[in-house]
């Protein structure tokens, strides 16, 4: 049965992979797990198309021990039964975990005391940061391995091996210049995405050359390496959130761009408007509230015209002045209740026992509410509120704000009440 060209290509050893010269350079991990013959458990994480799998098996057929493949979403018990019961037969087994973020714990109680016991070493694969999705107990007795996105010069030499190898093109097809650079650059660092598209240009071609026309037909855009539930996809929401509070609305519209890409209005919603009220806040309210119509517009006519109120709600944030002094002021007050939790004083009280009439909040007095002293007696004086003096607006409110704490508050009700 004829295989795909990503298939064939695959390396079957260490000296074969492109790229991650942190994992297979001279002195690295997996050189020297070969090198002494002593492999250890790892969980290798990275984007689509990096080469965790072929790395895994690379290093099984380097160390020459049996190795096996098992998926954590699709393998049930039963299968890794037979695994260990082939590992207790060989003595040592090697074994390949496709997804094993979603190993579930039945699974890794099972399979925990022969990786602890060195029956079983595993080579786990993952798109997800293993750091938040993987069990403690699998990881802990794992060496975590990041593989990284292949450069383009990397992808472009992978091509070439492709056009000429046995395993390959067999030297059937030339490329016209540039067209590899291209495919590379449109790739996103995914070598199986890039020889995808170097065999689809091999069906398209009406001859023996691959021209840069026909690969533009194939490729239509560039690959996006990440869906709503993998760590890229958060990666992406977070420059864009960084790139709005630097005030770079080229950076803000770049990520804005790989997001529509993903479709989802709602996680884009979330996280804009939270920006919003925690980077721009008091020093233009006005940009918060438009940035809330923006979505509710955008929500109401859908992609790809949603794209237009929701750059405009960006620009308007990035441009915008900032003020984080909101945030800083709940989370000093929450702070501040780690250490201390102290009653409302009784004439705050909604139903006050055992005060004078003239010792309780006057609902009838405007004038006297901001003499009133409103924290409790032990924390009297604490500020959790520091304005940030970066636009007129919350200028006007510090003014206001000094004005109140030059005159003070107090606590004698019964006093104030008689001014």
């Amino acid at each position: 049965m004829a295989t795909t060209l990503a298939h064939r290509m695959r390396p079957i050893s260490l000296k074969d992979v492109l790229g991650q010269k942190h994992i297979i350079g001279e002195h690295a991990l997996f050189t020297q797990f070969v090198k002494k013959k002593h492999p250890m458990s790892t969980i290798l994480y990275g984007p689509p198309g990096c080469g965790k799998t072929t790395l895994a098996s690379a290093l099984a057929n380097d160390l020459h021990i049996p190795y096996r493949l098992f998926n954590a979403s699709t393998g049930n018990k039963k299968e890794m039964d037979t695994i260990i019961e082939e590992a207790k037969m060989y003595g040592e087994l090697f074994v390949i975990i496709d997804e094993i973020h979603r190993l579930n714990k039945d699974k890794q109680d099972h399979l925990l005391p022969y990786i602890e016991n060195g029956l079983i070493i595993i080579a786990g694969c993952t798109t997800a940061n293993p750091y938040h999705s993987i069990n403690p107990a699998i990881r802990s007795r794992c060496q975590i391995v990041e593989v990284k996105s292949l450069d383009q010069n990397d992808i472009v030499k992978g091509l070439k091996n492709a056009l000429v190898s046995e395993n390959g093109l067999k030297q059937q097809f030339q490329v016209e210049e540039g067209v590899l650079e291209y495919i590379a650059q449109l790739s996103g660092g995914d070598i199986r995405y890039a020889y995808n598209c170097l065999e689809v240009c091999t069906i398209l071609s009406p001859d023996s050359m691959i021209t840069l026309q026909i690969v533009k037909k194939a490729l239509p855009k560039a690959n996006n390496q990440y869906d709503k539930d993998e760590d890229q996809y958060y990666d992406t929401l977070s420059g864009l959130q960084k790139s709005i509070r630097g005030s770079d609305p080229n950076g803000a519209m770049y990520y804005l761009g790989k997001l529509i890409e993903a479709n989802d209005i709602e996680s884009l919603e979330r996280r804009v408007i939270t920006t919003a009220y925690e980077d721009i806040g008091l020093a233009n309210p006005q940009a918060c509230m438009r940035t809330v119509i923006a979505f509710q517009a955008a929500k109401v006519i859908g992609f790809p015209e949603a794209r237009i109120p929701i750059a405009s709600a960006i620009l308007d944030l990035c441009l915008s002045p900032k003020s984080k002094s909101s945030e800083t002021a709940i989370d000093a007050a929450l702070n501040s209740l780690k250490k201390h939790c102290y009653c409302a004083p009784a004439y705050l009280r909604l139903t006050p026992v055992g005060l004078e009439e003239d010792e309780r909040y006057n609902y009838n007095r405007p004038e006297l509410w901001e003499y009133i002293q409103y924290l409790p007696d032990p924390i009297k004086n604490e500020q959790f509120y520091i304005p940030w003096m970066t636009s007129s607006y919350e200028k006007a409110l510090a003014e206001n704000y000094r004005r109140i704490l030059k005159h003070g508050r107090t606590n004698q009700m019964k006093k104030l009440n008689k001014k």
